[in-house]
């Protein structure tokens, strides 16, 4: 299979990448705020639910267009620690402008404040197989 890429610049668009990036791992030190270059990026393990076997690929998740950034229930104290990406929402402010909330598990949040929705999602490497599957408890 090849390396998703993936752009949004729509709220539509935003629902296929947190689709891509749900049960993604990432440490907590690799979320990385630029605030010279106005961009927020994640380096994550995102697990492939688009394909018929569990599989994950290293993957990169940037946000441009970043006016500022807020956690919520994140300790960035131990850059080693591991967070699981539940969700990605846009909430409209002031059409472009809008907020993007990042929804991990144990009920962490980063919320990035945008000019606009410009989003891109690139796999940087490829699928490897797992047998550790995301629980998801009904």
């Amino acid at each position: 299979m090849t390396k998703l890429r993936l752009r949004a610049e729509s709220q539509a668009d935003l629902e296929i990448i947190a689709a891509a990036v749900q049960d993604a791992i990432l440490r907590v030190g690799e979320i990385n705020y630029d605030l010279r270059g106005r961009s927020l990026t994640l380096r994550m393990t995102r697990f492939q639910h688009e394909m018929d076997k569990a599989a994950r690929a290293q993957s990169g998740l940037r946000f441009d267009s970043v006016l500022g950034v807020k956690t919520r229930g994140i300790d960035r104290s131990d850059p080693e620690a591991m967070a699981v990406l539940l969700n990605v929402v846009f909430e409209e402010t002031d059409k472009p402008a809008g907020v993007i909330n990042l929804i991990f598990a144990g009920g962490g949040e980063l919320q990035a404040e945008v000019e606009c929705l410009d989003v891109i999602l690139a796999d940087v490497t490829e699928a490897r197989e797992t047998d550790k599957l995301p629980l998801h408890p009904q």
